[in-house]
């Protein structure tokens, strides 16, 4: 899997991606206990609302962004919301009141809104190989996963001498690394996209994820991860502190567990995907999750909360890390940057859904109730994953095309199957507005 770092602009935007996961970990468990702080008992409602306005900000403001990115410099881009997340994270510190939170936390993921489908489009430009970028995803998942350990780690380790008020210092060091590393390297810039309107450009990578029946399914399992995922992240702090009477530490450790089971899966999941389909460990990861999900409804003790996050850290990496393949696998190169856009407005779309629902029915109904509430949307997002995303489901499909000059050069590509029919990788484009034979 380090193999892959061999290549320099590789190496240089995954050290820049570890470095500001790192800053981006400690704000988590700092806005986890200032939300405590302000809140008390309250905090999973607070915490539940900050985070869906951060998923506001992601839904409308990406597919916006990957409109314009292409007239951008994406070096320049990355470089320059970078700073602005930096700039936005010095003032989380001086926060007294909650509304505070939700605007500084509204600007703050708006940029993040920009910079992250930026940076996911850019990984397949520099790594074209499908091995050497399947090694990429694990690694960036890894990455998240090992993000997830060592912020709740380094953040337990740092709140026995500081206040958590000062973690948010990370977050703006991070950035700030993040930028500079994006500066040392040149990015490949892929074939300009046919000129199109404003419109055409913000909606063409949801229009193209929609059409596709894979993605579909994946929309399906990114409901099925966003609802157990809302689980831990909105009521680690709730269970771990007020249900079972533990202090700041053991809340971090217990986050810690979630990665950890994650970082374990991403670890193995490279050779695996060598021998099973993309959507088998996806659906096999969605349904943990769900199960996990349904057992926390009777969790005991905090030895039990442990293991079940450890659990569904694994499912989450399962059922989350083989998205990239879909997403390079369903689009041409011009169109990466918007189809990466969707995946991360949609995907988000789907926490905007559970993280103020897990927040605000944990304290309208306990949190054994909320627990089998999101099970169940989790088990329903998997039934829908199995339906919408085919088991069969090539790469080269046989189509037709009706309405296409018989001296179209696009006749040229693939194989011909008859007088009005050939064979060839199907993505959505221009020539091919809908999936043959979808249902």
């Amino acid at each position: 899997m380090l193999a892959v770092l061999s290549n320099r602009t590789y190496r240089h935007l995954f050290a820049a991606q570890v470095i500001a996961l790192l800053g981006t970990g400690l704000l988590t468990v700092a806005l986890g206990l200032l939300a405590f702080e302000l809140a008390a008992e309250n905090a999973g409602a607070v915490l539940g609302t900050a985070l869906a306005i951060k998923m506001i900000a992601y839904v409308g403001v990406a597919p916006v962004a990957s409109a314009f990115a292409e007239r951008v410099p994406r070096r320049a881009m990355l470089v320059a919301l970078d700073l602005v997340r930096a700039g936005v994270a010095l003032f989380l510190p001086f926060v007294t009141e909650i509304w505070q939170i939700y605007v500084l936390i509204f600007v703050l993921q708006s940029a993040s809104a920009a910079f992250t489908p930026t940076f996911q489009a850019t990984i397949p430009d520099v790594l074209p190989d499908e091995k050497e970028y399947t090694r990429a995803l694990s690694l960036s998942r890894l990455a998240y996963d090992l993000e997830s350990v060592a912020s709740p780690m380094l953040a337990a380790a740092l709140l026995t001498v500081i206040s958590f008020h000062n973690l948010f210092a990370g977050t703006v060091v991070g950035f700030l690394i993040s930028a500079a590393l994006v500066v040392s390297v040149v990015l490949p810039s892929p074939k300009p996209a046919s000129p199109r309107s404003i419109y055409d450009r913000t909606t063409r990578g949801i229009r193209i994820y929609l059409a596709t029946p894979r993605l579909r399914g994946l929309l399906a399992i990114n409901m099925a991860v966003a609802a157990a995922g809302a689980l831990v992240i909105v009521n680690t702090v709730i269970y771990v502190q007020a249900t079972f009477g533990f202090g700041q530490r053991d809340t971090a450790l217990a986050l810690a567990a979630f990665g950890g089971g994650s970082m374990l899966v991403a670890l193995v999941l490279p050779r695996l995907l060598e021998s099973i389909p993309d959507r088998t460990a996806m659906l096999a990861g969605a349904s943990a999750l769900a199960i996990a999900t349904i057992a926390a409804a009777a969790m005991p003790s905090y030895g039990w909360l442990l293991a079940l996050w450890v659990v569904i850290g694994a499912g989450y990496s399962m059922a989350q890390t083989p998205s990239g393949r879909l997403l390079r696998r369903s689009s041409h190169a011009e169109d990466r940057p918007a189809l990466f856009a969707a995946q991360f407005a949609l995907s988000h779309a789907c926490w905007l859904i559970t993280y103020p629902l897990s927040g605000w029915a944990g304290v309208a109904f306990g949190l054994p109730a909320t627990a089998i509430i999101l099970a169940i949307i989790a088990g329903g997002a998997v039934a829908a994953a199995v339906w919408l995303w085919p088991a069969s489901d090539p790469e080269v499909v046989e189509h037709s095309h009706n309405g296409l000059p018989s001296t179209h050069s696009h006749w040229e590509q693939g194989l011909v199957k008859g007088r009005n029919t050939h064979a060839h990788a199907y993505v959505i484009d221009d020539l091919h507005d809908s999936w043959p034979h979808a249902r």
